[in-house]
C-alpha cells in the first residue's frame, strides 16, 4: 500500500511538473526536434538542390519550347510528348533501348550467377579466379572503352587477328549497326559482372551447407540441388540484382558515348544518349526534358513489373 500512495505521488508530481513546463512554454521535445533538424537538415539540402528541384524542373519544362540557354519561351502542353511518340527516330531509340536493356540483364545476371557458383568450389587457386572475376568493379568506363576498343578493331584487334588466323572474315564491330549493338552488349556486361559476382557470392556463402548435405544422402542431382535449393535460397538476391542491373542498363551512357557515340545509323543511339544529344549538342532543353520524363515513366513502370512478377517467386 505504501508503494502504490509513493507511485501515485510521484505521477502527481510528474504531471504537475510537465503541465508547469508546458505552460512555461518549454516544450520536452523542442531538443529531439532540434538534434533531428541538424541532421537530416543537410542532406534533405542536398536532395532538393540536386534531386527535387532538378525533377520538378524537368517536368515543368517538358511543356515548353525552350532557347539556347534552357529557359522556357512558348508553352506548348503535350505537344512535345506527341511529337516524340510520332517520330521514327525516337521509336527506334526506345526499340534500341529495350533491347540493350533486356540483353545486358540477363546476360549479367546468368553469367554473374555461373561465375558465383564456380567461385563456391574448393579447388586450387580459386581465390586468385575470384579476384579476376571482381575486378571489372576497379575498371574505370574510359579505360574499359579502350580496352574493348582495341579488341574490337577491325584492323589490329583481337578478334579480328583471331578471326585471320582461322581464315575466317573479320567483322566490323562498330561499323555495323547488328554488330555495334552486340560490341555493346558484351562491353557492358563485362563492366557489370564484377558487381554482380560480389552479390551472388556472398548471397552463395550464406546457404546451409547442410541442406546440400541432406541432398547428396538423398542422391540428388547437382542441378536439382541448383534449381531447387540454391536458386530459392538466394532468391531475394536475385529479385534485388535483377532491380538493380534494370535501373542501371536504362542509364547507360558512358561506354556507348565512346564506343559508338549513338551509331552507326543510330543503332545504338539509346534514350540516355538521345537526351544528351538533344539537350547538350542541339540545346532543345524542353525536347530532352520530355524524353527524360518519358525514360522515368519507363524505368518505373518496368520496375513495377518486376516488383510484381518476380517479388512473387522470392523466398525470404
Amino acid at each position: 500500500m505504501e508503494t502504490q500512495v509513493k507511485n501515485s505521488n510521484f505521477n502527481i508530481v510528474s504531471k504537475k511538473k510537465k503541465s508547469t513546463s508546458l505552460s512555461l512554454g518549454y516544450n520536452p521535445y523542442a531538443k529531439d526536434k532540434l538534434y533531428a533538424i541538424l541532421f537530416l537538415g543537410p542532406s534533405l539540402l542536398f536532395l532538393t538542390l540536386f534531386v527535387f528541384y532538378p525533377m520538378l524542373r524537368t517536368i515543368y519544362l517538358s511543356f515548353f519550347l525552350t532557347n539556347n540557354l534552357g529557359k522556357p519561351t512558348v508553352f506548348v502542353g503535350l505537344k512535345n510528348y506527341l511529337s516524340l511518340l510520332s517520330s521514327s527516330a525516337y521509336l527506334n531509340s526506345l526499340l534500341a533501348t529495350l533491347i540493350y536493356v533486356v540483353a545486358v540483364s540477363i546476360f549479367t545476371i546468368a553469367i554473374g550467377l555461373a561465375l558465383a557458383q564456380a567461385a563456391t568450389r574448393k579447388v586450387a587457386g580459386i581465390n586468385f579466379f575470384r579476384t579476376i572475376f571482381s575486378a571489372t568493379m576497379g575498371v574505370s568506363v574510359s579505360v574499359a572503352a579502350i580496352f574493348w576498343l582495341f579488341i574490337f578493331n577491325p584492323s589490329v584487334g583481337v578478334l579480328s587477328q583471331v578471326f585471320t588466323a582461322l581464315n575466317l572474315t573479320p567483322i566490323n564491330w562498330l561499323t555495323e549497326p547488328g554488330w555495334a549493338m552486340t560490341s555493346v552488349v558484351i562491353s557492358t556486361v563485362w563492366m557489370n559482372l564484377g558487381f554482380t559476382f560480389l552479390i551472388f557470392f556472398g548471397a552463395l556463402q550464406s546457404v546451409p551447407y547442410t541442406l546440400y548435405e541432406a541432398a547428396q544422402i538423398e542422391g540428388v542431382s547437382k542441378n536439382y540441388q541448383f534449381f531447387h535449393i540454391t536458386i530459392p535460397m538466394i532468391s531475394p538476391t536475385i529479385f534485388f540484382v535483377s532491380i538493380i542491373t534494370l535501373i542501371e542498363s536504362f542509364k547507360s551512357f558512358g561506354l556507348i558515348d565512346l564506343m559508338t557515340a549513338g551509331g552507326p545509323n543510330n543503332a545504338t543511339n539509346l534514350l540516355v544518349y538521345r537526351i544528351y544529344q538533344d539537350a547538350f549538342l542541339n540545346g532543345n532543353y524542353g525536347l530532352a526534358s520530355t524524353e527524360s520524363v518519358i525514360l522515368a515513366v519507363i524505368i518505373a513502370i518496368f520496375t513495377f513489373i518486376q516488383f510484381k512478377v518476380l517479388e512473387k517467386r522470392v523466398t525470404y
